[in-house]
């Protein structure tokens, strides 16, 4: 599993269950806090009707007295009342009235009087000094409950005398519960999508930076070019101390394989060197004395190419990005002929060219210029005298992308089946026919090494007809 969908799972388990809890918490108290301020405007109300019956019920008129009259008028009101979007057209109050026994006395609905209420904890509480209130089963209703609330009526020392009781049924509440709920779960779930979107997006962000990270590391372990990701924060610092790892430790082994190998290739025209030198301390006929000093001239020069041609690849390699510009290859390829002219005269070599067409490439003109260069000396040098090099450009169109090929074909022994997967190693070179001294080794390594900075490919196989070709497999400019 992807840590970008780890990430994602682990948030939205922690945001469901906070959610939950959330929605519980608040589903939980909403009830019961409605009811509450019910309860609470139930107690002023009691305690004013308390105050309002106590003259009928000293005068012994509860029942058909002013206050009897006045509470039964009230179920004839229309209230026509908008409360926060519900209509409210009638009282849904019921005031009954006990005496000191409990018995009830006067009841709005005219159902329960001459009733023992006395057990009833509004009543049996409140005729006791305390608090009294209650909630039971709506006979109207059996789904609800009716809220009672009580009050004292006092006589003028003080004593209770009667308990007066209000009592509404909590249907009357049930839609602003409802409604408070709805609201409630509406802005939940809304909270929920925007955590898990939020969620979402920074999973698929941590993913991305852990992905080009991951991707970066994939391509130095395989030793490709490749640049620092491009991040934010502690993964960009993270991306910048891999790329100072890699380029410390690139570099170190660098140095290490290079002075050996270095040192390996300088071996024989110093050895060469050598024993000319000491052959010529010593009187020498005048034929031996210029061969032997032309040999350590000839040596000296191996060691200054090898050395110049060490410098320009160990330049390319370190390169990751080139300032790369439009650039016709043909005219590159031209400028090669004529630099090579005179190395063709001396090999008695001609070359044939055959470009059709004026390609375009986005790279460095210089880098590009010497690995055509190296790729036709390479053929000059395997030319047998009187031969011809082949020179070949062309483009195609494969998978909806351009690509730009330059061939570079000899007349000569072609590559040994041993040898070919080694002629783009560094130091690696082949005897020449014409009996010449092995080259550096460098050449084609620095052609592939150009080829991949610009984003293609080198190539070196043998011709159905004899004879060697390499190409330059460069992508077309758009």
């Amino acid at each position: 599993m992807r840590i970008g969908l780890r990430i994602f799972l682990g948030y939205f388990l922690i945001v469901a269950l906070a959610a939950l809890l959330l929605a519980q918490v608040f589903l939980a108290q909403v009830k019961p806090g409605v009811r509450q301020a019910m309860e609470d405007t139930l107690v002023d109300t009691a305690n004013v009707l308390a105050e309002l019956a106590t003259d009928d019920f000293e005068a012994g008129r509860i029942d058909d007295g002013r206050f009897a009259h006045r509470v039964r008028a009230l179920a004839e009101r229309d209230f026509g009342a908008e409360v926060w979007g519900f209509g409210k057209r009638a009282a849904s109050y019921r005031v009954y009235v006990t005496d000191a026994q409990g018995i009830v006395r006067f009841d709005s609905s005219g159902r329960d009087v001459g009733a023992d209420y006395s057990q009833w904890n509004d009543v049996h509480l409140t005729l006791r000094g305390r608090y009294g209130a209650r909630s039971s089963p709506d006979p109207r209703n059996p789904e609800s409950t009716v809220m009672h609330v009580a009050a004292p009526i006092l006589d003028d020392a003080g004593a209770v005398i009667g308990v007066l009781t209000v009592a509404k049924p909590n249907s009357a509440i049930s839609p602003f519960i409802e409604r408070s709920q709805a609201v409630v779960l509406r802005w939940g779930m809304v909270l929920m999508g925007v955590s898990l979107l939020v969620g979402l997006l920074v999973a698929w962000w941590l993913s991305r930076q852990i992905g080009r990270l991951r991707q970066y590391a994939h391509a130095v372990t395989a030793g490709e070019r490749a640049d620092a990701p491009r991040a934010a924060g502690e993964f960009g610092e993270l991306g910048r101390a891999l790329e100072t790892m890699r380029t410390r430790l690139e570099g170190k082994q660098y140095v290490e394989q290079y002075v050996h190998t270095l040192t390996h290739e300088m071996k024989s025209p110093l050895a060469a060197i050598r024993g000319s030198a000491e052959l010529l301390e010593s009187p020498l006929p005048e034929a031996d004395r210029r061969h032997f000093a032309g040999s350590i001239r000839t040596q000296s020069e191996r060691l200054a190419q090898m050395i110049d041609k060490l410098l320009a690849l160990a330049a390319v390699e370190h390169r990751q990005r080139i300032d790369a510009i439009p650039l016709r290859l043909d005219l590159l390829v031209r400028e090669v002929e004529a630099l090579c002219e005179p190395r063709l005269e001396a090999a008695s070599v001609r070359l044939e060219s055959k470009i059709t067409d004026a390609p375009v490439v986005a790279g460095d003109a210089f880098l590009l210029r010497q690995a055509i260069a190296n790729l036709v000396e390479n053929a000059i040098d395997f030319a047998p005298a009187g031969s011809k090099v082949k020179v070949e450009l062309s483009s195609a169109t494969a998978d909806g992308e351009g690509e730009v090929v330059l061939e570079v074909a000899d007349e000569g022994p072609g590559v040994p089946d041993y040898a070919l997967p080694r002629v783009f190693e560094r130091f690696f070179s082949l005897p020449r026919p014409r009996g010449g001294s092995r080259s550096s080794g460098l050449g084609l390594c620095f052609v592939a090494e150009v080829a991949a900075l610009h984003g293609g490919r080198a190539t070196l196989g043998n011709r159905d007809g004899g004879g060697a070709v390499a190409r330059l497999h460069l992508p077309l400019h758009a």
